[in-house]
């Protein structure tokens, strides 16, 4: 089984900015990239919804998220012991 392609926020920018800067068609530049028509076209309409938001990670729980999901397996786990 194949797996699946995880591409960088540069990559998806560059990849559409790709088809502005040389004028290329969706088929030609996803062609060049090696990548699917549908995915090059999702990138476009997201990058022009959000702009420079577009592609952002997901953000990382912060220390109190993180504690209390600790807390939640560890409380789980000792009902199970009990």
């Amino acid at each position: 089984m194949s797996k699946r392609r995880v591409f960088t926020r540069e990559f998806k920018v560059e990849a559409v900015a790709l088809m502005s800067r040389h004028g290329l068609s969706f088929a030609e530049a996803a062609r060049r990239l090696e990548i699917g028509q549908k995915l090059l076209r999702k990138w476009q309409r997201q990058f022009a919804a959000e702009g420079s938001k577009a592609f952002a990670a997901k953000a990382q729980p912060s220390a109190l998220e993180e504690e209390n999901r600790r807390l939640r397996s560890e409380n789980d786990r000792l009902r199970m012991e009990r």
